[in-house]
């Protein structure tokens, strides 16, 4: 099994304490790799804004390739406003064709409705991973929003890290993910290495989607932007979600339905059973198999952890007003929130979602059982 754990507190933090956390649950990884997602970003040695800029995260393997990158932001219009430089211990990290790791600040397009950006960010990070793929793998992409920065490397996670210096506290966030990959299914890539990204929408998932297959073949059949890759059968869970809150215009709440849907004899005596019926119709092919355990976060910092039916996955959830933690063990948990009231943790069952809001108040424990608000007809 993988271990994951996500931290989210109004009061900025240092992703390091999330890798702190990491190493409390490590018996359950093998060391194959790292990803880290940081959301609500802020730099000690620059003032970011995430209205009016954008954050790329990625790698550049060789110098042709950052100077090719280079070129290619430019081309585009990206107009560089900060360039992070980590301060990398070199013989703490496994690979040796790291040449930099990249997290830059450009400023926002001018002239660009919201939709047009998103859409021209996204496209602007699949030109750069298939022209990296192009050049031998050269260059690696990991995402390019507002408020969001990735970072993904083999190895343990503390000593990546320390190979990163992360506990200088020159980047903080207000959200981070975090998952210690182990290799199970494919070779160590790492566009596999969770958690996956895609227009702000990003999960990381502790389990094996026996369904990927059809499920990905779905999705790409929709021949939408970004439905593309699958070095993970994990990735698609991060694809529907974005597929369920951003092209069907569903809530949060319906992500649940259409990845485990309930049974005939529970929809018959749900109040919405009837549209629920409908939507596992349309939704079928991406219903999934687990085991699994989903932990996901959204633009608006939004925290959500879902269970599937089979439940052979852990994850506990636990905090205080302010600031919560979810991670595959409770020992996680305690490393993440110790001032806490551990009494008032919970671990959640087949049919439920839980949902950490923005403002961090409380946790929202929803059940499938529970109705939720339908988008107004036009």
């Amino acid at each position: 099994m993988c271990r994951l754990a996500l931290k989210t507190s109004i009061t900025p933090f240092s992703p390091y304490e999330v890798l702190e956390a990491m190493e409390a649950m490590q018996e359950g990884y093998d060391g194959s790799g790292l990803g880290l997602l940081l959301r609500g970003v802020q730099f000690t040695d620059f003032n970011y804004d995430k209205d009016k800029q954008v954050i790329l995260s990625g790698i550049a393997h060789s110098e042709e390739a950052l100077q090719r990158f280079n070129g290619h932001m430019e081309s585009r219009g990206f107009e560089q406003k900060y360039d992070h430089e980590f301060q990398v211990n070199p013989e703490l990290i496994e690979a040796k064709d790291r040449h930099k790791y990249i997290v830059r600040v450009y400023k926002k397009p001018t002239g660009m409705g919201e939709e047009e950006l998103e859409d021209t960010l996204l496209q602007t990070r699949l030109f750069l991973r298939r022209d990296g793929e192009e050049h031998g793998g050269d260059f690696t992409v990991f995402s390019f929003w507002s408020d969001v920065v990735m970072i993904k490397e083999v190895g343990w996670p503390l000593e990546i890290g320390d190979a990163l210096s992360l506990n200088d506290n020159r980047i903080m966030a207000r959200v981070v993910m975090a998952q210690g990959r182990q290799n199970t299914n494919y070779g160590i890539n790492l566009y596999a290495c969770h958690p996956f990204f895609i227009q702000g929408i990003s999960t990381m998932t502790n389990g094996e989607n026996t369904a990927f297959i059809p499920i990905k073949e779905y999705l790409e059949g929709k021949n939408i932007a970004g439905y593309t890759g699958y070095q993970s059968d994990s990735e698609v869970f991060t694809h529907i979600l974005h597929y369920v809150v951003r092209k069907l215009k569903l809530p949060l709440q319906a992500y649940k339905h259409v990845i485990t849907p309930l049974k005939n004899e529970e929809l018959e005596v749900h109040p919405q059973g009837e549209f629920l019926k409908g939507l596992r119709t349309v939704c079928r092919r991406l219903i999934i198999d687990g085991p699994n355990a989903v932990i996901g976060t959204l633009p608006d910092e939004t925290s959500m952890l879902a269970m599937d039916a089979k439940k052979l996955r852990p994850a506990t959830v636990g905090g205080k007003p302010g600031t919560w933690a979810i991670a595959s063990e409770m020992c996680g948990v305690q490393a993440l929130v110790p001032d806490r009231d551990p009494a008032l943790d919970f671990q959640p069952m087949r049919e439920h979602t839980i949902i950490i809001p923005p403002d961090r108040k409380e946790l929202l424990i929803w059940t499938q059982f529970d109705p939720f608000t339908l988008p107004q007809a036009a």
